[in-house]
């Protein structure tokens, strides 16, 4: 893999670094050479990010909701970097909320926006001054619900599209500065999202109206079942890790990186199966 920058020293900011797809991109680009600022929300999970890592990892306090946190980490990063700036950020922290569009409230769409995207804009507007200075690369975190959206997703699937049309526009207005922005686009992926996922939807179904149940019985049901089985078929982390790597390292990075196969054919039937024939798939897949 061609490497960008391989000489100088190469600092990143990681979002949503304590588990999951955020771990294993730490802990790669750590061992790579990366000097890695892991945004956590517990010391104790930076902590337990380090332990057994190779290279260095440096876990900060990091809520992507909190404007002055991301303030004072930008600053302490800066503080530490120095005028190498940031060769990389990579915005990935986000959280999933399953349900009816029609009863779900509305307080679950504000929570998912609040942290999927304009988290996301919050940091990457604080960062820009380092990744300035550093000639450094945007990741962003997407899905393929942000092309293919699934039932039942449709907060999470919004704010995945809107992480579509942030990264065509920023990618093109950052252009002139030779800064590079990619949109990875993982499938299902063995994370603790999924367990985190479902207990949400639980939680949430329970505070539904009796008449959500007695509508949604049958896809609701459905839906759970799907969820239960996605850890089995689901590619491990460390594969979105690598499309990351590859994003921030090579010469000319891809501007969408679709991981999975579930992804890669997504990509395709949007383009190629007509609405209601692809919704046909969609339900015979999902059991619904």
């Amino acid at each position: 893999m061609p490497v960008h920058n391989s000489t100088a020293a190469r600092h990143v900011l990681i979002t949503g670094a304590s588990t999951g797809i955020g771990a294993a991109c730490a802990r790669m680009l750590a061992g790579r050479g990366w000097r890695v600022f892991a945004g956590v929300r517990k010391m104790a999970d930076g902590e337990a990010l380090v332990a057994g890592a190779e290279g260095q990892i440096i876990p900060v306090i990091l809520d992507v909701t909190n404007r002055e946190q991301i303030k004072t980490v930008i600053q302490e990063i800066s503080a530490q970097c120095g005028a190498a700036g940031l060769q990389g950020v990579v915005n990935n922290a986000g959280i999933a909320l399953a349900g009816p569009l029609e009863f779900m409230p509305l307080e679950a769409f504000e929570r998912q926006f609040e942290i999927n995207v304009l988290g996301l804009v919050a940091v990457t507007q604080a960062v820009m001054p380092l990744i300035r200075a550093g000639h450094g690369r945007i990741v962003l975190m997407g899905s393929n619900s942000g092309f293919m959206c699934e039932p039942f997703l449709a907060g999470y699937g919004a704010t995945k599209h809107a992480l579509e049309a942030i990264a065509d526009s920023l990618r093109i207005e950052l252009r002139p500065w030779g800064i590079d922005v990619a949109l990875i686009e993982p499938g299902a992926i063995k994370t603790p999202i999924w367990t985190k996922s479902r207990e949400a939807a639980e939680h949430l179904f329970v505070g539904l109206p009796p008449q959500c149940e007695e509508l949604y019985a049958a896809p609701i049901a459905a839906l759970r079942k799907m969820v239960e089985k996605v850890p089995s078929m689901a590619i491990p982390p460390e594969r979105v890790a690598k499309a990351v790597t590859h994003a921030l390292e090579a010469r000319r990075p891809r501007t969408r990186y679709p991981v999975g196969l579930d992804s890669i054919a997504g990509s395709l039937l949007v383009r190629i199966v007509p609405d209601r024939l692809l919704d046909w798939i969609i339900r015979k897949v999902m059991g619904i």
